[in-house]
């Protein structure tokens, strides 16, 4: 069964970024669909690196995935590893799986290994940014009353660098307070840190942060050196997660080889796809380390991808869910994974579960980014007369 076609499409959002995602068909007309990690402002660049990947998959057997993207690494990339084409490989991969799936009439994680779990965790992200905390607070009481009982936010201001003023410090540590506060005891607070401090200040403000209950530490420091981050680990009194901002196997490797993490979020849109994804849980389970996989992707197709994954491995915990997609990912499905007070039961048909009407997702097209208004040299840190926001 070859490969005989390939299609991208970016979904324009109007939120945080577009969206991309695969479609590859067979030469029997078997379609399945698959999406790719990408940022704001980069959507074309990896849907021209997927179109650049087209001639060398076409042709190929839909079956034949890690050999594919052995080839993809080897051949294509001449062995360089780069978040671009990780993720355009990631689109083609899960939409190989998605065929496979239904030609076998069978869900994808009964392929993978068969189910560990009857549903998956979610917890909810993309409700919270570029607000007051009074706002966030608000916004923070209606994603619990949406029935999630976990939800993941950067309560930092200022700009993403090394350096902390001692002002923003205070100002997220209020914040946290007060989403504690209104939330309540059982909520899990999940902390983004966004990979902006150095160790002096990933500590101190981890060590304040302990006294409010919350379940994880998010990337404090660059994982590229991945010591800062064993460093605010061993110090720190919350388990530290890493893995959003790497690719590589054996970039995972070096880090659980250093104690840097005790939970790895890799985006399955990422690194390469369903098979990465097993291979860097696989290297983290004897190392008493657990997944929860980040999910910066639609609420359809990387999705239903991580939560096949998810379902299957043994040491997972939780994933991510991106509120502000959901409608518009609703808009565009015909079929879809649903979430229920914070939990999506495993789909029961053939492939990922999902499918998507291409006339609708057209009627949303990608708008080139333009200018964000990056700063200036005259509004790095320090400022004078400065005041936090987020």
């Amino acid at each position: 069964m070859k490969i005989a076609r390939l299609e991208t499409f970016i979904l324009g959002t109007g939120s945080s970024k577009d969206l991309l995602f695969c479609r590859v068909e067979t030469e029997d007309s078997t379609y399945g669909w698959g999406e790719a990690y990408v940022t704001h402002g980069k959507e074309k660049v990896v849907a021209d690196c997927i179109e650049a990947m087209a001639p060398h998959v076409i042709g190929r057997s839909v079956f034949n995935i890690r050999h594919t993207g052995q080839i993809m690494f080897e051949d294509f990339a001449i062995r360089r590893i780069s978040l671009e084409l990780l993720a355009a490989w990631s689109a083609i991969e899960i939409a190989s799986w998605d065929i496979i799936g239904k030609r076998a009439g069978l869900p994808v994680y009964n392929l993978i290994g068969g189910a560990s779990r009857e549903r998956v965790r979610v917890y909810a992200n993309g409700w919270s940014r570029g607000t007051t905390t009074e706002e966030g607070v608000e916004r923070g009481l209606k994603v619990k009353a949406m029935g999630f009982t976990a939800a993941k936010f950067d309560p930092f201001p200022g700009p993403w660098r090394s350096f902390v003023d001692r002002r923003d410090e205070d100002f997220a540590i209020d914040y946290v307070r007060a989403m504690r506060q209104a939330l309540g005891p059982d909520f899990e607070l999940l902390i983004e840190a966004h990979r902006r401090f150095a160790p002096a200040h990933a500590i101190r403000i981890g060590r304040r942060l302990a006294e409010f209950g919350i379940d994880w530490y998010e990337e404090p420091c660059l994982s590229e050196n991945i010591d800062l981050v064993a460093e605010v680990r061993r110090a720190v009194p919350i388990p530290i997660v890493t893995g959003e901002a790497i690719y590589s196997k054996e970039a995972f490797f070096e880090c659980l080889t250093k104690r840097a993490a005790d939970i790895l979020n890799p985006d399955i849109c990422a690194v390469g796809g369903i098979t990465a994804m097993l291979d860097i849980a696989a290297m983290a389970q004897p190392q008493a380390v657990v997944m929860s996989p980040h999910n910066y992707n639609s609420t359809l197709v990387g999705l239903a991808a991580t939560v096949h994954l998810s379902a299957v491995i043994p040491n997972f915990r939780i994933t991510e869910y991106f509120v502000n997609f959901q409608e518009l990912c609703r808009e565009i499905a015909t079929a879809s994974l649903a979430v229920q007070d914070g939990w999506i039961d495993l789909p029961t048909a053939p492939g990922l579960g999902i499918d998507i009407d291409v006339d609708k997702l057209r009627a949303h097209p990608h708008q080139e980014a333009t200018h964000r208004g990056f700063r200036q040299y005259w509004e790095e840190y320090p400022r004078k007369g400065y005041t936090p926001r987020l």
